[in-house]
């Protein structure tokens, strides 16, 4: 996924969110070292995946974040985060339009493994 940013550069995300028309949209901001922050304007669900060997943080700027994992949901709202460890099955749901920022490393798919 290539930056829509990068370094050096101001990143303005009420911006960057005011112009997303799509329901699922996602984001690469910038790379810091070996990862990527990505945004994501979001809802509605995405499917059920896991990350074989990457790590995953959700950071939520506004709006209402469920991540579902096997064996319990997490809720987050606003400025709330949640890091999903690598190989744990997991899926994303938002009831209604909501931003978050994700750290991961740059080898995350963005559509799961």
């Amino acid at each position: 996924m290539e930056n829509k940013i990068g370094q050096l550069m101001l990143i303005d995300l009420p911006k960057i969110i005011s112009e997303c028309k799509e329901k699922w949209n996602n984001v690469t901001l910038s790379n810091v070292n070996n990862s990527v922050i990505r945004l994501g304007v979001i809802e509605g669900e995405f499917h059920w995946h896991k990350h074989d060997n990457e790590d995953e943080f959700f950071f939520v700027i506004e709006g209402q974040l469920f991540i579902d994992l096997e064996d319990k949901t997490v809720e987050l709202s606003d400025h709330q985060g949640y890091t999903v460890p690598m190989n744990t099955i997991h899926r994303t749901r938002a009831p209604k339009r909501t931003s978050i920022l994700m750290v991961e490393q740059d080898t995350v798919s963005a559509q799961g493994d």
